[in-house]
């Protein structure tokens, strides 16, 4: 089921809203052969079908098995064809590349002065929206035209397209290996999360400062400063510098806010930044911020001018969503927390084309998380099992690390022991291939390992003991890390106090507000 629900074909034409179908029939049937043409009667049949089933589509007859993969190509080709002309789809991007289409087709029927007015134009329209790969382009384009076509027009034509051509090409030089680092760090954090020692910092740092280009800050665009914040963004994440991730994301939502004709036009970039400015707050502890913060994003993408079509919306319903759980993370409220996880559960159903699976298995942690604060730990157990159980899932290794310590917790919690032994022998096995474990983690398998050895009396001292070897850990640079997926301290706590852990976090959080 899951297999034949992804066929792009179907996935698309589940995508489409109502007016996008309707505006698909209007263009297909512009003319009258094709209201009966065999690719509409596709679509019709596809926009029926609850799920991908090619056995009924051939049941009807309408192609031949050997055919159906042409007629589904054409059909996809049509569909994008018609999305392009939908004006809730039309943005200044789109635009430019239509003009450089119309003026390529005037330039090969030899309408060069057409052409070159129309070129000038889109370069202008180009370079005032930062999009300087196109305005790139544009002036090659140019410099054909002039060779072939000199207007005269301007007398240093040539030297005034050669050095714009030359200053379009640094910038986009500039850009390019900007944003390559930046992908590049995100994808170590992604494969690895955060460093655990100095010799992972040291090596993070050498790649960092090899593949950093040389810039002059005054001299970078719009464009180039978003690249160089977003890396330095993930090199602080990557170091576990919170402090230069909120000073980075927050110069990312600035550069935003100081150019906002570029929220329509990048809203996806805008969405992210909102989202690592919220997690450095939300890791830096800063309560206050980041409710007003969380309030403000969810304020600003609410507004007409907001540019929220199929990706946005769900990019927008991610991290609004996410941050909503670590408000409540913050503040302890987990039982009241628990009507969010429904709402977000009915989303995800809405959302599930268009997020990826890893962020999706990031929501089945937060949900665990709230479900063990809230004390449901069989519910936590259900969603943990999610994760561990996703064998083709490439993740954070630290995250599914957690996810399979916090499955031992909760077991423990429901009194779910008389598999508990096999369960610590299974995430021993996988912490040890992770090679480098924070102590936060060898301390607590060393405490799982010998907990069924010890005397019901004597479990509450066991509970101090750790409690006060894990506390030295929480100034760590490095270990304290480990409690940011985990709260194993207060869990000791609310051991040691017989008290709900919700509880134990609530006092927490009351203490600091009144500080």
């Amino acid at each position: 089921m899951l297999k034949e629900q992804k066929d792009n074909l179907f996935v698309l034409v589940k995508s489409l809203s109502k007016s996008e179908k309707r505006q698909f029939k209007l263009y297909v049937g512009r003319l009258g052969v094709n209201e009966d043409s065999k690719f509409l009667m596709l679509f019709n049949i596809l926009d029926k079908l609850k799920f991908y089933d090619e056995a009924s589509i051939l049941k009807k007859g309408i192609v031949k098995k050997q055919q159906l993969s042409n007629l589904k190509a054409h059909l996809y080709k049509q569909i994008l064809i018609s999305l392009r002309l939908n004006p809730s789809h039309q943005n200044v991007r789109i635009q430019i590349r239509e003009q450089l289409d119309f003026a390529t087709i005037l330039y090969h029927k030899g309408l060069y002065k057409q052409s070159l007015k129309i070129l000038d134009k889109a370069k202008n329209l180009a370079i005032a929206h930062e999009e300087k790969n196109v305005a790139y382009e544009i002036v090659e384009l140019e410099k054909v035209i002039e060779s072939q076509y000199i207007t005269r027009s301007i007398s240093n034509r040539a030297d005034e397209l050669t050095i714009q051509a030359k200053e379009l090409s640094l910038q986009n030089v500039v850009a390019s290996k900007l944003s390559n680092l930046s992908l590049q760090l995100y994808g170590l954090f992604l494969k690895t999360g955060y460093i655990k020692n100095d010799e992972e910092h040291k090596i993070i740092t050498k790649y960092f400062n090899d593949r950093l280009p040389v810039y002059d800050i005054n001299k970078l665009g719009f464009r180039e400063k978003l690249w160089l914040y977003k890396s330095y963004l993930w090199y602080s994440f990557l170091t576990v510098d919170f402090l230069s991730c909120y000073k980075y994301a927050s110069k990312w939502v600035d550069l935003f806010y100081e150019n906002k004709d570029m929220i329509v036009l990048n809203p996806v970039f805008f969405l992210r930044g909102n989202h690592y400015l919220l997690e450095a707050l939300f890791y830096l502890r800063q309560y206050e911020k980041f409710k007003a913060t969380l309030s403000d994003f969810e304020e600003v993408v609410t507004e007409k001018w907001f540019p929220l079509d199929d990706n946005n919306e769900s990019l927008a319903f991610l991290y609004i969503y996410t941050n909503k759980f670590n408000l409540h993370f913050f503040e302890g409220s987990f039982q009241e927390g628990l009507p969010l996880i429904d709402e977000v559960l009915e989303k995800l159903k809405n959302y599930k084309n268009r997020i990826d699976e890893h962020h999706i298995m990031v929501f089945y942690y937060k949900i665990a998380s709230m479900y063990f604060g809230a004390g449901e730990n069989r519910k936590c157990i259900h969603y943990l099992e999610k994760i561990i159980n996703n064998k083709s899932l490439q993740m954070r290794e630290d995250l599914l690390c957690f996810s399979r310590i916090l499955n031992l917790v909760a077991h423990y919690e429901a009194g779910l022991d008389y598999n508990l032994d096999v369960l610590i022998r299974s995430t021993y096995k996988f912490l040890i291939k992770m090679e480098d474990l924070y102590e936060v983690q060898k301390e607590f398998i060393k405490f799982l390992r010998v907990l069924g050895d010890i005397y019901p009396h004597e479990v509450k001292g066991e509970f101090i003991k750790l409690r006060d070897k894990l506390k030295e850990f929480e100034d760590d640079p490095y270990q304290s890390r480990a409690f940011l997926y985990l709260d194993i301290i207060s869990w000791l706590e609310s051991k040691i106090e017989n008290r709900p852990i919700g509880d134990i976090i609530r006092d927490k959080f009351r203490e600091t507000q009144a500080r």
